[in-house]
């Protein structure tokens, strides 16, 4: 198997070695770039398997779950790492199990929360009020959602919740946030 490089011929296991301590591969111009998730979602760099609709969703929720997630890069994190292969994903779901492609469950999770949403509210999620979007997550939480349609509701709140929390806090300035000391057994080479 010929190891694939990026257009500045740097060997792209190279890369991702170097962006799994500092940042995540993302294509600009079809140039690879190491960025974190909040510097793409600061440049409002395009989504290549998420839609419109579900980033909206996701960045509504992830809001819900855990405020700063969006201006974190949620969407822009989970959307690079569904297009991943299985074995390089960062994402929670790869932890848990979830069966591949990783895409499929974020995307039936998402269509879902609007699906459910629109059944009892007549409005997508991120269109509810934060009241109602709160009910709505501990009600996903709880599995007590009426008419739900897509993975197991607790399930999916599980993993889209570490995810938020591992693009929030999984950084040296998430560990700043929660005055906990970042002592990681090797540095990275620059802060994320």
């Amino acid at each position: 198997m010929t190891e694939r490089t990026t257009e500045l011929g740097t060997p792209r296991r190279a890369i991702l070695k170097g962006a799994a301590l500092s940042g995540l591969i993302f294509t600009i111009d079809g140039i690879s770039r190491v960025l974190t998730p909040a510097q793409a979602y600061a440049a409002d760099l395009p989504l290549t398997i998420l839609t419109a609709a579900e980033k909206r969703a996701l960045e509504a929720l992830g809001e819900t779950l855990l405020p700063g997630a969006t201006a974190a890069g949620l969407a822009h994190y989970i959307d690079l790492e569904i297009a991943e292969a299985p074995g390089d994903c960062l994402l929670f779901a790869r932890i848990v199990d979830v069966a591949l492609p990783y895409a499929a469950f974020y995307q039936a999770v998402l269509r879902e929360i609007d699906g459910a949403a629109v059944r009892q509210h007549n409005a997508p999620f991120a269109d509810l009020e934060p009241e109602t979007q709160i009910a709505f997550t501990a009600a996903m939480r709880d599995g007590t959602l009426p008419g739900w349609q897509g993975p197991s509701a607790p399930f999916a709140f599980f993993v889209l919740r570490n995810d938020a929390t591992d693009v929030v806090y999984g950084t040296v300035e998430g560990f700043d946030k929660l005055g906990i000391p970042y002592m990681p057994h090797i540095a990275p080479p620059r802060p994320w």
